[in-house]
């Protein structure tokens, strides 16, 4: 079982903070081997959502209001600990995240740049693409949009 916590970035215990960053770096700088900025001072405006199994951080996202990152809501480091993929976290904390903007921002509308690999994955939880791919520090993305 996943329990997942919200947090602002003051919110979160310096311990929290260090599991993130060291999650989002194993993932999306070493397994996927791409070097690029990760912390990029968009973490203090963002809403932490943080998804944990046993007391380990196996899950995570961060989210912006409206115009804080798109125009739009936004849902943005959307990651699963790769030895917890199989157990499907990657829609719980999704889900965590979407019903978290519409409770706290009081928005439907999100939009998130995909990794295009995950298309499918982001249409089951009712986001269509919009626009043309694109890459983003050199992986395919696309634009989704969920209304």
């Amino acid at each position: 079982m996943l329990t997942i916590t919200t947090k602002t970035f003051k919110e979160l215990s310096i311990d929290e903070l260090y599991a993130l960053l060291q999650l989002r770096s194993e993932i999306f700088v070493v397994e996927q081997n791409c070097v690029y900025q990760d912390i990029d001072y968009k973490d203090q405006n963002a809403l932490h959502v943080l998804g944990f199994k046993d007391s380990e951080l196996v899950a995570y996202t961060r989210i912006f209001k409206p115009g804080d990152y798109f125009e739009l809501a936004s849902i943005g480091r959307v990651l699963v600990k790769a030895s917890a993929r199989h157990l499907n976290f990657g829609y719980a904390i999704m889900e965590a995240s979407i019903k978290a903007i519409e409770e706290r921002y009081n928005e439907t509308k999100i939009k998130i740049s995909a990794q295009t690999y995950l298309k499918r994955f982001y249409n089951n939880l009712g986001f269509v693409e919009i626009g043309e791919g694109y890459l983003e520090d050199g992986i395919p993305h696309i634009g989704m949009l969920k209304s």
